[in-house]
């Protein structure tokens, strides 16, 4: 996928999609050209890149455990 189609598939601007490319962020590979890099993204990986990098707030362990207790 092109960066404008990842970005809004994140949410996210164009802008900051390439800038996490550029810091190595999974699914997004650099293809170089003989003027410049261009980069393609895969969304499977970008998902679980992102999804790793910000876990979401209400996970299944974060939930409540009659038998635990509260979870805080």
């Amino acid at each position: 996928m092109s960066a404008a189609i990842a970005a809004d598939f994140l949410g996210i601007n164009r802008r900051m999609l390439l800038d996490l490319a550029r810091r190595g962020i999974g699914g997004a590979y650099a293809i170089t050209g003989e003027r410049r890099k261009r980069w393609i993204f895969r969304l499977s990986e970008l998902g679980i890149a992102i999804d790793h990098r910000h876990p979401r707030p209400f996970s299944s362990s974060s939930r409540y455990d009659p038998d635990q207790g509260s979870p805080r």
